[in-house]
């Protein structure tokens, strides 16, 4: 009996339908391949960043430490402002500190201080004394018989919380501060604290901007103080005569809270910058975080 022949044409069409099989085969483990790579390419990320943000938290803490430690050591006679560059495990560490006395606390520096600042950053006298009384009105507790009059301000214009009728429990509370713009609140924060606990500013180490903030003040006086500044050093009478009647805002009182600045580059040339507030204290434990401030990384060096 005679074999039955296949058409060529059916041998043809199964050996394309194998062939394009094998393709889709192919691209498919291509696609995987791709896919495979790339979540180990996405982990090897995630761990590195991990990794960098352990050590820095790590080596903040231990300049934090560092910082306590040498101003513990210093007893009544602690300086204002200070700096210091480290290594520690393969990481360069450049820390530096100042007194929140450098700064205008929100919590109780009087009208005139906050409205200086208010129209050294760009206000108009008239909108820096309103400014200064709607600061002053946030961290105030009503007088009885005038409940709610602040409040009432702020039910005016719409909004939907009043003040806090309190003290300010960080600087961001200035953007809530009926009537201020963001702006101005934004060029404010380098130059307030919640921390110092002081009426007046420590003027040896202000930045000028303070300065020129004090009630009193004029260019000239302004000028000469700043060019003076570096050959008066702690001295408080003198710093007070070379300000003239600008020096009623000054306060030669020590602050118990100091801002610290951590400037870090890690062995694989990762750079951070943290900023740290501490509170120091006479207890067994030296001093308490305030607060703390990851800037996040502000650049990649040479990997070394």
């Amino acid at each position: 009996m005679a074999a039955i022949s296949r058409p060529r044409s059916i041998f043809v069409s199964e050996r394309g339908f194998v062939l394009v099989a094998v393709l889709w085969l192919l691209a498919a483990l291509a696609a995987l391949a791709a896919i495979f790579s790339a979540f180990l390419a996405n982990s090897a990320r995630a761990i590195a960043v991990n990794d960098n943000a352990l050590q820095t938290e790590a080596l903040v803490s231990a300049a934090v430490e560092l910082t306590a430690y040498q101003l513990g050591l210093s007893g009544d006679a602690r300086p204002a402002r200070g700096s210091f560059h480290t290594g520690l495990n393969g990481a360069e560490m450049s820390v530096s500190f100042v007194a929140e006395s450098a700064r205008i606390d929100l919590n109780h520096a009087p009208k005139p201080l906050l409205a200086g600042l208010m129209s050294v950053l760009g206000a108009t006298p008239d909108r820096a004394n309103d400014y200064a009384d709607r600061i002053i009105g946030w961290r105030t507790q009503a007088a009885p018989g005038n409940a709610g009059g602040e409040d009432a301000l702020y039910r005016a214009a719409g909004l939907t919380y009043g003040p806090r009728l309190g003290p300010f429990a960080h600087v961001n509370e200035l953007g809530l501060v009926l009537g201020l713009p963001p702006a101005l609140v934004e060029r404010s924060l380098p130059f307030v604290t919640v921390f110092s606990g002081l009426n007046g500013v420590d003027a040896a180490n202000a930045p000028p901007e303070v300065i020129a903030a004090l009630p009193g003040m004029t260019p000239l006086i302004l000028k000469q103080f700043l060019d003076d500044r570096p050959n008066l050093g702690n001295d408080a009478q003198a710093i007070t005569r070379a300000l003239g009647s600008a020096g009623g805002s000054v306060s030669s009182d020590k602050s118990n809270a100091y801002r610290i600045l951590v400037r870090l580059r890690l062995r694989n040339g990762w750079q951070t910058a943290s900023e740290v507030v501490i509170g120091l204290a006479r207890e067994e434990t030296p001093y308490h975080v305030l607060a703390w401030h990851d800037g996040g990384a502000v650049g990649r060096g040479t990997e070394r």
